[in-house]
């Protein structure tokens, strides 16, 4: 993998970390870091979930692999949050 396909897995997982955020009511009690991590898996596997599909192969925007990115971005994140909030519980 290039660098150019690096800074664009970056720049994809961020937008899809925050719309994952964005989708779940409510605060979440994670940082910025652990969001765009979830958000570039979540990037990585809702192209291949959605390859799978074959619902990849549009000449547009790819309306139903975003969605699946940004429900597994969204689902990471909740994941994460309910993880921090039983540890912080554990500690009290």
């Amino acid at each position: 993998m290039e660098i150019s396909g690096v800074l664009s897995a970056i720049v994809i997982g961020i937008v899809v970390g925050v719309l994952g955020r964005l989708a779940l009511p409510g605060r979440q009690r994670i940082g910025i870091l652990a969001t765009i991590l979830v958000g570039v898996a979540a990037a990585l596997l809702g192209s291949a979930v959605a390859a799978g599909f074959d619902v990849a192969d549009t000449k547009g925007v790819d309306w139903v692999e975003w969605v699946i990115q940004i429900g597994l971005a969204a689902l990471g994140i909740a994941l994460l949050d309910r993880g921090s909030v039983s540890r912080r519980r554990v500690r009290r």
